[in-house]
């Protein structure tokens, strides 16, 4: 299970070790960084980010010339992130009012942003449409009526309609949105009369079909099973088949490349959809998951009490950075960072008072001591995403790193930052 050459797989593109053994990330040692920043930190491999960004468009566009891919930015929905993907020509998929808000604080174009959301507020749809918000994806039939009752005469809105495909996906049941009695898309009937309300309506206009099976899947077959759904539909300009390509957090993981992920996906768009129709894609975990790394000192160890007890490695941070593994049981290795691979297992834990706060059981660390760097590869989806300051934990930096030099792009909050939203009185 352990070994260097394991944990290397798992971090970003161009990682390397320093003569002494120290990881280094983006040309940057990391307990450089950890002493400039702080831990916890996360660090992103720009370089690795931007390589992966540009692979996806010209992958996809290879296979499929009139496509585009629109970044899922609630996986990581940091504005230099959202940044970096414009910058490489990808749109932005927003699940919310405060994605729009960082969106166009990144610099897109409004009319290349993708709304989402299951129950989008009167407020959320006012602020898109008042921001030029390109396509709105149609959830419910509410949507409906609070785009009618929104967008002002003259305009015409762009919508997508979402599909519940009918597929069950091997993941997490909480990861898994395009089977029958999930919260997200319409049925194909129910579909088919919310396209006929949109194409009778003055200030909408239907340009076609949205589905989306999930999230961490690792099966390209699964991905490619929603295009048929879709097709059977009708004949429409654009057709977005969602995102949903696993990462490889773990050693076990194997998740489709690339490469085979859109050999399945177009293949089946080949067999199913007009080939005059545009192709939209959703990528998230496996855009942004492996290219960066969270940085933790570790505080305290607890030897194991018992021959069936774990020894714990405790860490400065935790469930307040990384909720992955509270929320759906995510797996997560781990290593010293100037003693990579190797060592004897542990249990890592976080700083939070919850016995769920587990950062990685059984994982072989080499003679972990306190005042140690400890370093979780694959934490660039969803864990910016969904930090908290449970425990009034202050929420943790973002550091960009790339050919030996960094740049912080998220500062650490401050204490003072937790009392920001108290009213006097």
């Amino acid at each position: 299970m352990s070994g260097t050459g394991d944990i290397f797989g798992l971090f970003p593109a161009g990682t390397t070790r320093d003569a002494d053994g120290t990881l280094v990330v983006g040309g940057c040692r990391l307990d450089d960084l950890a002493r400039e920043y702080g831990t916890p930190v996360m660090v992103v491999a720009e370089g690795a980010l931007r390589d992966r960004a540009r692979a996806y468009r010209e992958k996809l566009a290879a296979r499929w010339p009139a496509s585009q891919v629109v970044f899922a930015s609630k996986a990581f929905a940091c504005t230099a992130v959202q940044r970096l993907m414009v910058s490489e020509g990808l749109w932005i998929d927003v699940a919310g009012g405060g994605e729009i808000v960082t969106a166009l604080a990144a610099g897109a174009d409004p009319a290349t942003l993708v709304l989402h959301g299951n129950a989008k507020t009167t407020e959320e749809i006012e602020l898109a449409v008042r921001s030029g918000v390109g396509t709105v994806v149609v959830d419910n039939v509410d949507d409906i009526d609070r785009l009618e009752a929104t967008v002002p005469p003259g305009r015409v809105q762009g919508c997508l309609v979402r599909v519940i495909p009918g597929v069950q996906a091997s993941t997490h049941a909480a990861h898994a949105t395009g089977h029958e009695g999930v919260k997200f898309g319409l049925s194909p009937a129910v579909a088919r009369r919310a396209a006929a309300r949109i194409e009778a309506s003055p200030r909408l206009r239907m340009d076609g079909l949205h589905t989306h099976v999930g999230s961490q899947i690792l099966v390209a077959d699964e991905l490619a099973a929603a295009v048929a759904p879709l097709a059977a539909l009708g004949r429409y300009p654009v057709y977005d088949l969602g995102g949903g390509l696993g990462a490889r957090y773990t050693y076990t993981d194997h998740p489709p490349s690339l490469d085979d992920y859109l050999d399945a996906l177009i293949g089946a768009a080949r067999a199913h959809l007009p080939g005059d129709a545009r192709i939209l894609i959703e990528p998230g975990r496996s855009m942004v998951a492996d290219n960066a790394v969270t940085v933790y000192t570790v505080t305290t160890i607890k030897p194991s009490a018992t021959p069936a007890a774990p020894t714990f490695v405790a860490v400065d941070g935790g469930m307040g950075d990384n909720m992955e593994v509270a929320l759906v049981g995510q797996r997560f290795e781990a290593t010293i960072a100037d003693r990579v691979g190797g060592g004897e297992p542990v249990t890592v834990v976080g700083r939070h008072c919850e016995s769920g706060d587990v950062l990685s059981t059984d994982v072989p660390l080499r003679d972990p001591k306190v005042g140690d760097l400890l370093v979780v590869p694959v934490t660039g989806a969803y864990c910016f995403t969904m930090s908290n300051n449970y425990n009034g934990a202050r929420r943790i930096p973002v550091v960009f790193a790339d050919g030996g030099r960094a740049r912080l792009v998220v500062r650490r909050e401050e204490w003072s930052d937790l009392l920001v939203r108290d009213v006097a009185g």
